[in-house]
C-alpha cells in the first residue's frame, strides 16, 4: 500500500524517466528491448492525467488533515482530463473542503459540479443520495430552507448509503419542517431519524436536544 502511494504521488516523474531510459535502450538496441520501458512509462504519464492522486487523500481525510487534502487537489493541474467519475469525486471534495471553510457558494459551485459529472455514471450510484444530503446541508447554511427542502427529499428518494446519513436526513427535514410550522410532519421525520439509532455523536446529541421541544409541539 505504502509503495503503490509512492508511486502514485510520483508516476509522472518516473513515467518521464522511464521514458528517457526507454530511449535510450532504444537508441542502442532496437525497439523490442525498450518496449516494456516503453509501455510501463506510456501507463505512467496517462494514469496520472487520467487518475490523478486522489487515491493519496484518503489517508489524510482519516487523518483529519484537510490542508493536506486540498494540498492533494491543489496538484491536479488539468482537472478536465480526469476520467469522468474520477472529476466527479474530484469536484466533490473541492466542495466539502470549500464547505468546511466556511465558503458556501464556493462549496455550492464544486459540488454542483462534482453532481452533474456524476450523474446517470453507473460508476456513481450510491453517492448521488449523499451529494444532495451534502447540498441540501449547504442550503440550509444558507438560510435557503425551499432548497433545502428539495435537495433532501431528492436524497432521500435517491437513497443514503448509511443510517447516518439517513437520520442526518430526517433531521434536517424535521427542522425544515418545523420553521414551516407543519409540526405533524416534523414529529415524523422525528421519529423516523430517531428508530434509525444513529451511532455518530454529533447526530445523536442532536437527536437528544430535538426530543426536548418535539414533545411540546402541537399536532
Amino acid at each position: 500500500m505504502k509503495f503503490l502511494n509512492v508511486y502514485i504521488r510520483y508516476r509522472l516523474i518516473i513515467g518521464i524517466v522511464l521514458l528517457i531510459v526507454a530511449g535510450v535502450v532504444h537508441y542502442y538496441t532496437s525497439f523490442w528491448p525498450s518496449f516494456i520501458i516503453y509501455l510501463v512509462a506510456l501507463v505512467s504519464i496517462v494514469g496520472h492525467f487520467f487518475f490523478g492522486p486522489l487515491r493519496l487523500i484518503q489517508e489524510y481525510m482519516e487523518a483529519g488533515d484537510m490542508d493536506g487534502a486540498e494540498k492533494i487537489l491543489n496538484s491536479v493541474t488539468f482537472p478536465n482530463l480526469l476520467f469522468k467519475p474520477i472529476r466527479s469525486v474530484f469536484y466533490t471534495l473541492k466542495g466539502n473542503i470549500a464547505m468546511m471553510k466556511q465558503d458556501f457558494d464556493g462549496a455550492e459551485k464544486m459540488m454542483k459540479k462534482g453532481m452533474d459529472l456524476g450523474s446517470g455514471s453507473s460508476l456513481m450510484q450510491g453517492t448521488e443520495g449523499a451529494s444532495l444530503l451534502q447540498m441540501g446541508m449547504l442550503a440550509m447554511q444558507k438560510n435557503n430552507f425551499k432548497q433545502a427542502e428539495s435537495y433532501i427529499r431528492q436524497a432521500l428518494r435517491k437513497g443514503l448509503p448509511d443510517k447516518e446519513n439517513q437520520a442526518a436526513a430526517n433531521l434536517q427535514m424535521c427542522s425544515i419542517m418545523m420553521n414551516k410550522r407543519e409540526f405533524r410532519a416534523a414529529k415524523d421525520y422525528f421519529r423516523k431519524a430517531k428508530a434509525l439509532k444513529p451511532t455518530t455523536q454529533q447526530i445523536a446529541d442532536q437527536i437528544k436536544q430535538m426530543e426536548k421541544y418535539i414533545s411540546r409541539l402541537p399536532g
